[in-house]
């Protein structure tokens, strides 16, 4: 693979962990984000740079592998932005979005709350390797059902 896609790819991860991080301070819409940041984050991307022509992914193995990386960038990016918020809310606010998150990042020593990042990282990493696993087979089935002449069909040479 390119290094300038794996750049796209990175920042694209970042950006996408960046905006979740913002995002999940919302009271209401918080959960939702966060969820969908540890499910979706590698179809997202991989889809996107498919549709725009800069990724051609060719084995499953890629496809996981590509998955998983944007799986763990994009949560160390989305903890690098959520947890400094949430410490200064509930430090000099005494604002909680979400009261045991809060209480555990304002009381847990600096190398817990990078444990902790770095097992949630690699939690997001495995469910979105999982995820572009999927992607990877919804663009297949896409491009079989947009140019039919490499099917089992004509491969086989078996008459519909």
């Amino acid at each position: 693979m390119n290094k300038s896609i794996l750049k796209i790819m990175f920042l694209l991860s970042i950006f996408l962990g960046i905006v979740s991080g913002m995002l999940t301070i919302v009271p209401f819409i918080g959960e939702i984000v966060f969820w969908l940041l540890i499910t979706i984050a590698a179809p997202l991307v991989i889809v996107f740079l498919s549709r725009t022509g800069l990724l051609e992914i060719n084995t499953v193995r890629q496809s996981t592998v590509i998955g998983g990386l944007i799986g763990f960038v994009s949560f160390l990016a989305f903890a690098a932005v959520y947890i400094p918020i949430v410490v200064v809310l509930a430090k000099f606010f005494n604002y909680s979005p979400n009261p045991g998150v809060s209480m555990f990042l304002s009381n847990a020593t600096f190398g817990l709350i990078i444990l902790l990042a770095i097992f949630m990282g690699v939690l997001s990493a495995t469910i979105n390797a999982f995820s572009g696993f999927v992607a990877y087979y919804i663009i297949e089935f896409d491009k079989s059902v947009k140019n039919p002449k490499n099917d089992d069909y004509t491969r086989f040479n078996i008459r519909r």
